[in-house]
């Protein structure tokens, strides 16, 4: 109701001209009546006009079934409109009275967010450009961890909710038959370095959030409770907050412990199917060790369309070379950086308001936009040798301020 009512607010700006244009139309009408009545009276008609002027009615229920199909018709006019606005020029003089036509509901976009803790750290940020970004956190955490975490940071309109209130935990079965809990797929773990997930599914937990029995994260499909489809209800403000989004974000984050998860949500996935909402996926920069080796940015989306049952609209990629140094420390822990495979591109497009010569590439159905998204930091960790002792390690992230440009440019397209 509330997203009806923004919408329909749009047209206070044109209140009298459409009062005017309804009285011109009546007088319009009534002319046309008239004129046919004249011809109706004069002139031989033949039978099927008798049917249409509805001569089989009483002219009363003839009058009440016009004005009920011309308030219907009025009704579906009057919302077509309010999607394209008219209103006032906001940056120039308002003397001059111009009006712009489809010119879109002014204020700051309301945003979803479906990423992992540190992927919703780094768009915090957006929420100074937004009118509301709502990060919807990963099924199998604690909202607490990310309300610690949000403690840190000063970045105003920027709300954490839970997409369901019953706690679930989330199992992989791996390229090679081992079934895990993906919350213990480590990226020192040399025996699934080289593993791909091939199946995810949602399963009971115990009151504690951890799955039953399983706490080392072993575990075989006969020894899981899988959650039975329809059974986890869609929090109402996860709910409102995918209907009235002008934007879902999908990362950045872990494709199968972070995003994945919460589309294996019914009401969650079909509320993202049903929305009007820009959907823009943030790809990993590089891939993760027994969860998407081997994966290029096609099939990270082909994965999202399995899961999700919708094609995202764009892909951001990283496109900054990295260095040497850094890509070494990344091929020693068995990662690799996620690329555009030639071979996988469909068609080239080029974007309104881009230069003629700077075409995309369609992937999978979406618009693949190849950007400098990331930048290194210096990460200090325990010593594998010395948990003691810490050590400083250059990594790269998903820079905060380029990514959050390059989501804002492309609702700014839209």
């Amino acid at each position: 109701m509330k997203t009806i009512l923004r919408r329909l607010s749009s047209l206070v700006y044109l209140a009298q001209p459409l009062a005017l244009t309804f009285v011109g139309i009546v007088f319009l009408s009534l002319g046309v009546a008239y004129l046919f009545i004249h011809i109706y009276y004069t002139a031989p008609m033949p039978d099927f006009v008798q049917i249409l002027t509805l001569q089989f009615l009483d002219r009363p229920w003839r009058g009440v079934l016009l004005l009920l199909v011309g308030l219907v018709i009025l009704g579906f006019g009057m919302w077509q409109l309010s999607g394209v606005v008219v209103i006032p020029r906001r940056n120039q003089d308002q003397s001059t009275g111009e009006l712009v036509l489809g010119y879109q509901r002014a204020g700051p976009p309301q945003i979803a967010v479906l990423s992992g803790g540190a992927g919703m750290l780094v768009l915090a940020s957006m929420g100074e450009q937004a009118e509301r970004l709502t990060c919807i956190t990963p099924v199998q955490d604690p909202v607490e961890y990310y309300y610690r975490a949000s403690g840190l940071l000063t970045s105003p309109n920027v709300y954490y909710v839970v997409p369901t209130p019953i706690p679930a935990r989330v199992y992989a079965t791996l390229d090679d038959g081992t079934f895990i809990d993906v919350m213990h797929i480590y990226p020192n773990q040399d025996r699934l370095a080289s593993r791909h997930v091939t199946a995810l599914q949602l399963a009971a937990a115990d009151d504690d959030g951890v799955g039953t029995g399983r706490r080392n994260g072993s575990a075989t499909p006969d020894t899981v409770q899988p959650v039975v489809p329809g059974t986890l209800p869609l929090t109402r403000v996860a709910r409102e907050t995918l209907q009235e989004a002008d934007a879902i974000v999908l990362g950045p984050g872990s494709l199968f412990e972070s995003i994945i998860p919460n589309l294996l949500i019914d009401e969650l996935r079909e509320s993202i199917q049903q929305s009007k909402a820009l959907k823009i996926y943030v790809c990993n920069l590089m891939t993760e060790p027994g969860l998407t080796t081997g994966f290029n940015v096609s099939e990270h989306i082909r994965q999202i369309k399995r899961y999700g049952g919708f094609t995202p609209d764009y892909v951001l990629v990283d496109a900054q070379r990295i260095d040497p140094t850094i890509r070494q420390i990344y091929a020693a822990a068995n990662q690799v950086p996620v690329y555009l495979d030639p071979e996988e591109y469909e068609e080239t497009v080029v974007l309104a308001g881009d230069d003629i010569s700077r075409r995309h590439v369609m992937v999978e159905g979406s618009v693949v936009i190849e950007t400098d998204l990331s930048g290194s930091v210096i990460q200090y960790t325990a010593s594998l040798n010395n948990p003691t002792q810490s050590r400083a390690v250059q990594v790269l992230r998903h820079d905060q301020q380029k990514l959050t440009a390059a989501i804002l440019a492309l609702l700014k397209r839209r």
